[in-house]
């Protein structure tokens, strides 16, 4: 699976061979992202091979997927669809980046790619963000892609001896704009 974003920037299935990659990465941002993930302080290069395989598993299983975030010909990042509920047509989005590509739009290009998947290829009903309150380079992605709020989970995460209020956001195929690239992103 390979979904193009812009730029010489592309989507791809996370492979087994990427976790020395993708552990690299991790640990390189470990300050970065452990301020909003819970996974990210202790994260260890077994628990990245792990979440590779069972990524792969839930893949297989058309359960959602793990995408690597490739620039040129090294990992940025990582999105994906946590699962995917075939009843009701809908799936949930995550993803992170590297701190030294933030503020460029490659996120949201990321996931406007992963959105117009989701409506398209897999024609689905409704795609979801949760994004920590305080988390606003976050938050702003949905924001600019038309998503809209619609409500908070309160203390929903545990994150660094905290917790952390989620908002929610939506997206519907049949929301205006759903399936159109936002301009400015």
């Amino acid at each position: 699976m390979r979904l193009e974003v812009a730029d010489g920037c592309h989507l791809r299935l996370l492979e087994e061979a990427d976790a020395e990659e993708l552990y690299r990465l991790v640990d390189a941002n470990r300050a970065h992202l452990a301020e909003w993930m819970p996974w990210a302080a202790a994260q260890t290069f077994e628990q990245t091979a792990n979440f590779i395989r069972g990524a792969l598993r839930r893949h297989a299983e058309r359960n959602g997927f793990e995408l690597a975030l490739v620039a040129g010909e090294r990992m940025v990042g990582a999105a994906g669809f946590a699962g995917i509920d075939w009843i009701a047509r809908s799936t949930s989005v995550g993803y992170w980046l590297a701190h030294e590509q933030q503020g460029r739009g490659l996120m949201t290009r990321a996931v406007r790619a992963l959105v117009d998947h989701a409506f398209g290829d897999l024609e689905l009903h409704r795609v979801e963000i949760q994004a920590a309150e305080g988390n606003r380079r976050s938050r702003a992605i949905p924001e600019r892609l038309g998503f809209r709020e619609e409500g908070l989970l309160r203390e929903a995460e545990h994150v660094g001896g905290r917790y952390l209020n989620l908002v929610v956001y939506g997206l519907l195929a049949t929301d205006p704009g759903a399936g159109a690239t936002p301009s400015g992103s």
